[in-house]
């Protein structure tokens, strides 16, 4: 293999500098500026700011307010991180198996990944609307009535259904591609050792996609917790009153809306040690279970 060589020193430093320009004034320059400002009272206005220390943090985890919402997010996750994995794996094993017409049947279901997370909210709005929307009036027919925006459990609902919708075509695609990286001669050889299919998709080929479902879990985390931020606003309207929202969300709200920039900082903080810690875990637990081959 040859080896690319540089006539200046400078210039691999040159090529590398407008990355790492776009990450430090868009990614660390925010991170640290809300790390310091969570440890002042900042004025609405601008006009000064006090510093208070670590009172931020504390009236935030004190909170009923703050517990409650860090709650949902943990169920909201829970269950969109799971049910948007469950799904795509089993349209990835269905489409795996399609003969004629698979071009088609996997662009239609790969088509929503092209749909920014506020108008998929939108979409869902209009799905779950009270007057007109098809599914309230389907889960009618069973006596569910349905009331976005003012039954807690019915917004939450609607909230994990539009995010699971959106997320299912980016885990199609990798379980796809990993499904079919998987070579015919083991298969072949799994379909003569089991003649259950079920068997041997718990067996063999499940454990072989366990990178791309290691891969994808930790992506779908991120997404649960950050990345819903355009469903959720929609949903809420800007409104959230009882509704449930995310520990993102109420960074917003708390920060623009309720003028708390300290208290927001704090709570971003709060959120990033959070997903910290819970990546590590990921990685220190979990991937001991992975195998690559």
């Amino acid at each position: 293999m040859k080896k690319v060589q540089f006539t200046s020193l400078s210039m691999p430093y040159l090529l590398l500098f407008p990355q790492l320009a776009i990450v430090g004034i868009f990614f660390l320059w925010p991170a640290a500026e809300a790390v310091r400002s969570s440890f002042y009272l900042e004025d609405p206005f601008g006009f000064g700011s006090t510093f208070v220390g670590f009172d931020n943090f504390v009236d935030t985890v004190t909170s009923s307010d703050y517990g409650r919402t860090a709650r949902f997010t943990a169920v909201f996750t829970f269950f969109v991180t799971f049910l948007s994995l469950a799904i795509a794996l089993l349209l990835a094993v269905k489409a795996d198996k399609v003969l004629r017409g698979a071009s088609t049947y996997k662009t239609l279901l790969m088509w929503v990944y092209a749909v920014a997370p506020p108008v998929a909210g939108l979409i869902g709005l209009l799905l779950f609307d009270q007057h007109v929307g098809p599914i309230v009036d389907f889960v009618a027919l069973f006596g569910w009535q349905m009331q976005i925006g003012v039954n807690y459990y019915d917004t939450a609902t609607a909230m994990i259904i539009v995010s699971v919708w959106k997320q299912i075509p980016i885990n199609f695609i990798f379980f796809l591609s990993g499904l079919q990286g998987i070579s015919k001669s083991v298969q072949e050889a799994a379909s003569i050792d089991c003649r259950s299919g079920f068997r041997r998709f718990w067996t063999v080929t499940f454990p072989l996609l366990a990178p791309t479902g290691f891969f994808l879990l930790i992506i779908n985390i991120t997404y649960a917790f950050f990345d819903t931020f355009g469903i959720v606003d929609v949903i809420v309207k800007a409104e959230p009153g009882n509704n449930p929202v995310t520990l993102v969300y109420k960074v917003f709200l708390d920060g623009f809306r309720g003028n708390d920039l300290g208290g927001s900082s704090a709570q971003s903080v709060i959120l990033m040690i959070l997903v910290f810690i819970l990546t590590i875990v990921q990685f220190r637990l979990i991937e001991r279970r992975v195998h690559y081959t």
